[in-house]
């Protein structure tokens, strides 16, 4: 299937790259009470050991035709129900892009790879 990239404008073609997308999608998930931080992969971390910030970290995006499949990984705050923060981020992700782009999100596939669990304080 051919991918289309190209949002409908009469003035012109707009064009709204994944990293804006995944970047929509992550802020979008931190949102969501229960959400501890997104999961990064070994590139994030070198982006991070070098000083740079990877917003899009834990994201993947896939749009064609102009449809969007997004695919999170989150680390899930300890004692939350993780079943229902992931349904939130789903939900919270879809509006956002949608809202933010134009484009259909036909798919918001949450994974929960870990927990944070908080340091206890000593007083």
């Amino acid at each position: 299937m051919a991918k289309k990239r190209e949002l409908p404008s009469e003035l012109g073609a707009i064009h709204i790259a994944n990293e804006v997308v995944a970047i929509a999608s992550a802020l979008a998930a931190m949102e969501v009470k229960g959400v501890a931080s997104m999961k990064g992969g070994i590139g994030s971390e070198i982006s991070e050991a070098t000083g740079r910030k990877n917003l899009a970290r834990g994201v993947k995006v896939d749009i064609n035709d102009l449809e969007a499949a997004i695919e999170l990984q989150i680390i899930g705050q300890y004692g939350s129900n993780l079943q229902e923060v992931a349904q939130k981020v789903q939900k919270t992700v879809k509006k956002a892009v949608e809202e933010m782009t134009g484009l259909t999100v036909v798919q918001v596939n949450v994974y929960v790879p870990g927990i944070h669990i908080p340091q206890e304080t000593t007083a």
